[in-house]
């Protein structure tokens, strides 16, 4: 996934379905200068993390 289409997510209203290394996650934030978002899995909210948005894929 490309940084602007991380951020079209980010923003929707609408949880779109992405995944990230196989787990479904939710966009927290995308910093577009840096290609980084922050994201949490669906299972566990309270765990943040920041990665590549080239490892984010929409189903």
């Amino acid at each position: 996934m490309d940084a602007q289409r991380a951020q079209e997510i980010c923003s929707s209203t609408e949880m779109a379905n992405v995944t990230c290394h196989g787990e479904q996650i939710y966009i927290e934030h995308v910093d577009q200068e840096t290609g980084k978002a922050t994201i949490h899995s669906l299972n566990n909210p309270n765990q943040k993390q920041s990665v590549d948005v080239s490892s984010l894929n929409e189903q």
